[in-house]
């Protein structure tokens, strides 16, 4: 497996080796957080699988027709399926849409090249739960010579009889030379832009790879870390107003990263035919973190009434009324990580320990704002937004969510 496009991940990388060596298992989770190289080490896998070069010790050879087909994302017997539309899920399929159930209907024939198939569902997580059931039969029994491969972000939303029956390997965060070395191998950024890149995108080099092609999110992302802190200082009224202008430009910053992310799968082959297309290819929400939340925002999000309310109405924004909910959600958690990235940044300069500010480029911004916060402080305003992220999962108004925690944005923590 020398030919492996993977980097960073040395010990998922090592067990996949040993399945390989071993026979591999007809069903792979590949678990870790988005954008930490789970897709590409699906398709290296893939790659592995359907390569034809006689010495299995050599494969992926990378130079082989089955090599150059996966690499070019038309391989017959590679079978990609990924989250459709706003609503970003895998359905079940088989009317109008593609889903699980045409992905087994095509695993059910015979392999166009005689050898080995191989599925890999991405964001599996996303998957309904129709969907996991309908490909339940299919994992339990396989057609001969098939390897599906799942790739989630979190692993808790498949069931557990998914979860069961297929061999996980975990994917964590890369390092930052690795992610810098990734995105020179790829040509899409010079070295300064590659090592900031790489530092502010939390080891995840799909993520830095979709900002390096997409410019414009790198200048978004600035602009909105560097209103975060301003408003910090600003009165009630205009840290309302002035996050629900953010929650604007989040939104701008998630459609350059998604023709970012775009750009990203046509380099990489992941063009395969009869792939599922959306609008759920960026994963920007962050993971809740163990910090404990407070309670104060917890209530009053949670009193915001019913939440399939929630999901359409304005919030008192006439404009908002005409955007889906689903993107108004997917704007807010995107705002949601770069100010989880900006108070990490805060906390470290509260701390004395500015020199490891991930984002260099606020050092001026941060050392002026952290001079009025506490460890405290920003321990609960990072629950806040723990807690935040939960409630844009769970369906609850973004408009509603943002004005909370613009109310609490304050020096002393206090509404």
């Amino acid at each position: 497996m020398d030919g492996l496009r993977t980097r960073g991940q040395p010990v998922a990388v090592a067990a996949l080796r040993a399945m390989l060596a071993a026979g591999l298992p007809h069903a792979i989770l590949l678990a870790g957080p988005g954008g930490v190289g789970k897709t590409t080490l699906a398709t290296d896998v893939a790659a592995a699988l359907l390569c034809q070069e006689g010495d299995a010790a050599a494969r992926p050879c990378r130079a082989c027709r089955g090599c150059r087909m996966v690499e070019h994302g038309n391989h017959p017997d590679l079978h990609v399926i990924g989250p459709l539309g706003a609503g970003a899920l895998i359905p079940i399929g088989g009317r109008d849409e593609r889903g699980i159930r045409d992905l087994v209907g095509e695993l059910s024939l015979m392999p166009v090249e005689g050898g080995a198939r191989v599925a890999i569902v991405e964001h599996a997580d996303r998957m309904t739960e129709d969907a996991q059931s309908a490909l339940l039969k299919t994992l339990e029994e396989p057609p001969a010579r098939t390897t599906i491969i799942l790739c989630a972000d979190e692993e808790d939303r498949l069931l557990p009889t998914i979860r069961s029956r297929s061999a996980r390997v975990r994917l964590g965060p890369v390092g930052p030379r690795d992610v810098e070395a990734v995105l020179v191998e790829r040509g899409v950024a010079d070295a300064p832009t590659a090592a900031r890149l790489a530092r502010i995108n939390d080891g995840r080099p799909g993520h830095a790879i979709a900002y390096a092609r997409a410019p414009e999110a790198i200048r978004l992302r600035g602009e909105i870390a560097r209103t975060l802190l301003d408003l910090l200082g600003a009165g009630l009224t205009a840290r309302l107003a002035g996050v629900r202008d953010l929650s604007a430009r989040a939104a701008e910053l998630v459609q350059a990263l998604e023709a970012g992310s775009s750009a990203t799968d046509r380099d990489a082959g992941l063009g395969v035919r009869g792939r599922g297309r959306g609008r759920g290819r960026v994963d920007l929400a962050p993971t809740a973190a163990a910090l404990a939340p407070g309670t104060d925002v917890a209530s009053a999000v949670a009193a915001s009434g019913d939440p399939s309310e929630a999901a359409d109405d304005g919030a008192g924004d006439a404009g908002s009324t005409r955007v889906p909910a689903s993107e108004r959600r997917r704007a807010a958690l995107a705002l949601l990580e770069v100010w989880r990235a900006v108070l990490r940044d805060l906390g470290l300069v509260v701390a004395g320990d500015a020199t490891a500010v991930r984002d260099r480029e606020l050092a001026d911004d941060l050392a002026h704002a952290g001079a009025r916060l506490s460890m405290p402080v920003v321990g609960a305003a990072l629950g806040r937004l723990d807690v935040a992220a939960e409630r844009l999962e769970g369906n609850v108004s973004p408009e509603l969510v943002l004005d909370v925690l613009a109310i609490h944005w304050t020096p002393g923590g206090r509404a």
